[in-house]
């Protein structure tokens, strides 16, 4: 899924959704480039940077018809240096007081794809089927 809103690059997908019993949806690494602008949101703020790879997860979710709630599993990569706490509280709020949050994995790393990246999330998210309604057949009895 390359939705309206994100990049598009041909080296990458935003967003895989497969469908079956369940849709998953895998997410590509997000990262603070706004799609209009093609800029980095926030250049060394990682506070500003979180909120915008946010931004850009949802849209990627949403293409694939999911949520943040969906989320079973991210693995956050941020840059060697950083202060995490900044965006730890964005990704607090981020999820808010829902129950059951993701597994998580936390790395820190040397750097990403461009030097002005201080921080990348990828996801995957399962979205259960819609639930089954009931139907109700009415058969009319003859004389």
């Amino acid at each position: 899924l390359n939705p309206e809103g994100l990049i598009k690059n041909p080296a990458f997908s935003q967003a895989v959704a497969v469908t079956g019993p369940h849709k998953v949806i895998y997410v590509g690494g997000q990262n603070a480039v706004d799609a209009q602008t093609r800029q980095i949101v926030g250049p060394s703020d990682i506070r500003a940077q979180a909120e915008q790879v946010f931004r850009n997860l949802r849209t990627a979710l949403e293409a694939g018809g999911a949520g943040l709630e969906h989320i079973v599993k991210w693995n956050i990569y941020l840059v060697q240096g950083q202060d995490a706490r900044a965006a730890f509280e964005v990704s607090q709020r981020e999820w808010g007081g829902r129950p059951n949050p993701p597994a998580t994995s936390v790395m820190f790393v040397a750097g990403l794809a461009n030097p002005g990246f201080l921080l990348e999330i990828d996801a995957i998210a399962v979205v259960p089927p819609p639930p089954l309604r009931p139907t109700i057949s009415v058969a009319a009895i003859g004389p």
